[in-house]
């Protein structure tokens, strides 16, 4: 079976809110292939099935932070009211709501989406955690790995040979002379 809606297209519509998961009200209609307003309708008439951790609606400053993320009109034509958004419990409680067979195939599809984010974080956490050990066993191997390169540097390096001295060398006791005096000096 052909996915209707290929799952990297959802989860680019999937965003963190308020510590969870959440589609906006906007795109599971436009994926559902329904208007928005619908959508809304119908969690409205089934509202018992969607408690506040299912579905919310966005505060104020959460929609302006998520406007700044994605595109939401501003102007006139746009919202009238604020968005709501839907976890992933919610998203499968829609499937009791949205009946037609679009909406199932979208729900699968949305819930294979979920899954995949879930095994990509797992992924990360666990790319994450192999760098912290591999991190703590280095710790004490920088001053070891440093010492190694002086080693290897002194090995590259040739010795310095001693300079043979330009000139000649006297092999003579130093003569010794005497300190003049003030008086010392003689007058012509």
């Amino acid at each position: 079976m052909t996915d209707i809606v290929p799952v990297e297209r959802i989860t680019d519509k999937i965003f963190l809110l308020r510590g969870k998961k959440v589609l906006i009200d906007r795109d599971l209609a436009h994926l559902y292939g329904v208007e928005t307003r619908v959508l809304i309708q119908g969690v409205k008439r089934n509202i018992e099935r969607f408690p506040s951790d299912f579905t919310f609606q966005l505060t104020q400053d959460e929609f302006d932070s998520l406007r700044s993320q994605i595109v939401i009109s501003k102007g006139k034509g746009g919202r009238r009211y604020l968005p709501y958004v839907f976890t992933e419990q919610g998203v499968a409680m829609l499937s009791s709501v949205l009946r037609s067979k679009r909406a199932i195939e979208v729900n699968i599809a949305i819930m294979r989406a979920f899954v995949k984010l879930r095994e990509m974080l797992a992924t990360h956490k666990e790319l994450a955690r192999k760098l912290q050990d591999l991190e703590q066993q280095l710790k004490g191997h920088d001053e070891q790995i440093q010492t190694i390169f002086e080693a290897i540097q002194q090995l590259l390096t040739p010795p310095q040979q001693p300079r043979k001295k330009i000139g000649f060398e006297v092999k003579e006791p130093r003569a010794t002379y005497g300190k003049r005096t003030k008086g010392s000096r003689k007058k012509k």
